[in-house]
Order: structure tokens, then sequence, then C-alpha cells
């Protein structure tokens, strides 16, 4: 299937079926691809979290507010964190990053606040959610990206330490009767008119 089939095929999946699990294999895949996701400046200032465990994933389902169905019945949730330590950041960068890429930080991005700083931190976490969706949905894996979480309680059940949860994704398979799906609910996007100028 070539991409634009797939973009209009993908949706965000409202009722998985907690009995067909994603492989081992694709696991290992998705987290090969997310690992390779791009960041400006190849900043990589994010960690992910693939959480299956029955007890772990059910502690993050009762933290995902109007989410935790998703959560519950997916075969695993995937927390997207951002660095929470502007400093451990600097040090990560100074030991890995060439030259050219740490003095581009240190220009642009160091003077701001430490608000700024970790706002951009955030940017490049969510460049990492469009990748993963994506492969997602080449891959045949259904998806629900969720803000709707309770980001302290889920960065206490993970023990977090120097990153904070800033959102998760639900990732199975569909049950037959979810009502999202495109064969039932039409996908709705604005008019390319709308959204989409050539200059």
């Amino acid at each position: 299937m070539d991409f634009l089939a797939l973009a209009k095929s993908r949706y965000t999946t409202k009722k998985y079926n907690p009995s067909k699990k994603v492989s081992e294999a694709d696991i290992e895949a998705l987290k090969e691809i997310i690992r390779l996701s791009p960041s400006s400046i190849n900043s990589q200032p994010w960690k992910f979290y693939f959480v299956s465990e029955n007890s772990l994933k059910s502690s993050l389902a009762d933290a995902s507010i109007f989410n935790k169905p998703k959560v519950d019945d997916a075969s695993h949730v995937v927390v997207f964190c951002a660095i929470d330590d502007v400093q451990l950041f600097e040090e990560k960068i100074q030991k890995n990053l060439p030259e050219g890429a740490v003095a581009y930080y240190k220009q642009h991005i160091k003077p701001l606040s430490e608000a700024e700083i970790k706002s951009w931190f955030g940017h490049q976490v969510y460049l990492a959610l469009g990748f993963f969706l994506s492969a997602c949905a080449a891959m045949g894996i259904d998806s629900t990206p969720m803000e709707g979480i309770e980001n302290e309680k889920y960065a206490e059940i993970l023990k977090l330490e120097g990153y904070k949860p800033l959102f998760a994704v639900a990732i199975g398979y569909r049950n037959v009767e979810d009502a999202n799906q495109p064969s039932v609910k039409p996908k709705y996007r604005f008019v390319a008119e709308d959204v989409v100028e050539s200059i």
C-alpha cells in the first residue's frame, strides 16, 4: 500500500480487541523505528517506554482519564517522554553530537528561558509521534495518540527521573465493532484549499 492510501485508511482507534497482541518481532521493529525518528540538530531529547505488563498497564490505564478503556484493551501503551533536565541534555549532546550541532544549540536554544528550552524538547518528541504513527499504519497496527493522561501519575508509576511524560500511544488491533473506523465513520478533514497553498 502506498503512503497516500495509508493516510486515507489510518484512523484513531477507539476500541481495541484485547485478545489480539502485537508480535514481539513487530514491537522490536517499532522500537528501532522510533529510535531513528528525526529531531532538530539530531538532539533526541526523549525516551520511549513500551508497556505491556498487565499490572503496570492497568495502573497507567487508571491514570488515563477517558482513555482508560483503550489502554486496558490495547496490546501495548507507548509513553513518549521529553528530557526534563537541561543540564543532563547538555551533557548528552556535548558527548554525542558533532561540534556544529552543539554550536547551534548554544547559539540559538541555550539563550532561551528554561521553559522555552523544555518546550523545544517537547517539539522534538512530537516529531517522533508522527514518525511512529506512520510506522504503525505501514505495519497494519492500529494506534491511538493520547494527550488525555495524568502526566504526573504516569511519571510516578514509571518511576521517571530526568524525564517527563508528554503523551502516550495505545497500539494493537481494532475491535471489529469500533465505530470510529473509516468503513463505519468516514474520515473527515478540511478541504485541501483551506489548509494547503502553493505560492
